[in-house]
């Protein structure tokens, strides 16, 4: 197989460099990364080096690493791990490599991931993916995974998982903990209800994970906002535990106290921040199925003034 990881920041420069020491020697698969600019150029040089919190350090070295995806030919299997508002344009740079078999799994924040690569990439076989894990870029040519589990899921939204067995194979012949399931969706949501309100009220209010939960006010804003993502995903008809909420607090209270969110990050950093996954998204789906999201409009409205300066 060829799977070309396409964005190789926490999240790609993990996964990516699993797969690529992997099968560095290998003459059956090949492993290319989509990369630019230093990052890309440090890769190129000396390979990405991957640093752990319990498998050690590595160096991972692609097949090939890029910033021209026309060049990385075609591909079996496209993971894109790129921040959701570069997502449209990715896969259009990445029509090129995509055949009638190509698989081609998003694994970023959101839920309709696989809604929006579905709308640019016409051939293939589109389905949705998730991950748990807290990794970043440290510099140029470097990721390091600093928490999480590290499990990846991905799986048809509808039809079979059956015909892509030989992708959970490939990855976890890799040492990637990989699960295909039946019905992503309810995994796909469950995290989303996770992380979309804890990044909005630690963006909001400038503090870590354990600030949120020891004060009060924050943690009922936090809890508020996880059962307003319940009731917009009930109306979707997606299957959500009935203790959901329940399960994301307690979860949220296994982070280390000074655990920060990625959209807080970018915020702090004054980057370009997924605003518009995290929050916006539920604030415009409420709207359209007429469910009251009275805190996601609140710090959508606190956030966006806050992002515009």
């Amino acid at each position: 197989m060829k799977a070309i990881v396409v964005g190789i920041g926490g999240v790609g420069g993990y996964y990516g460099g699993k797969l690529a020491r992997a099968y560095e020697s290998s003459v059956e698969h090949e492993v290319v990364f989509i990369a630019r600019g230093r990052h890309l150029e440090a890769i190129e040089e000396r390979g990405l080096v991957v640093r752990t919190k319990d498998e050690g350090t590595w160096t991972a070295r692609p097949a090939l690493a890029t910033g021209d995806p026309a060049k990385a030919g075609t591909a079996d299997i496209i993971l894109f791990c790129v921040k959701g508002y570069d997502l449209e344009e990715t896969a259009k740079s990445m029509l090129p490599c995509i055949n009638d078999d190509t698989v081609s799994i998003p694994l970023l924040n959101g839920t309709d991931n696989a809604e929006r690569l579905s709308r640019v990439i016409k051939k293939g076989h589109v389905l949705n993916g998730c991950v748990y894990i807290s990794s970043v870029r440290t510099a140029p040519g470097e990721v390091t995974q600093v928490g999480g589990p590290c499990t990846l899921f991905f799986g048809p939204e509808k039809g079979a998982a059956d015909p892509y067995l030989p992708v959970e194979t490939f990855l976890k012949n890799a040492g990637v903990k990989a699960s295909l399931l039946e019905d992503i969706t309810v995994v796909i949501w469950s995290k989303y209800l996770f992380v979309g309100p804890l990044g909005g009220v630690t963006s909001l209010f400038g503090e870590p994970v354990g600030a949120v939960l020891e004060n009060d006010q924050h943690r009922s804003m936090l809890e508020g906002m996880m059962k307003e993502v319940e009731s917009v995903a009930r109306a979707l008809n997606v299957a959500l535990p009935e203790d959901i909420v329940e399960r994301s607090m307690k979860m949220a209270g296994d982070f280390p106290f000074e655990t920060k969110t990625s959209i807080q990050l970018d915020f702090e950093r004054s980057n370009q921040t997924e605003l518009e996954t995290f929050v916006g998204f539920i604030v415009k789906k409420s709207k359209y199925l007429g469910i009251e999201t009275p805190l996601h409009n609140q710090v959508y409205l606190s956030l966006g003034a806050k992002e515009a300066r």
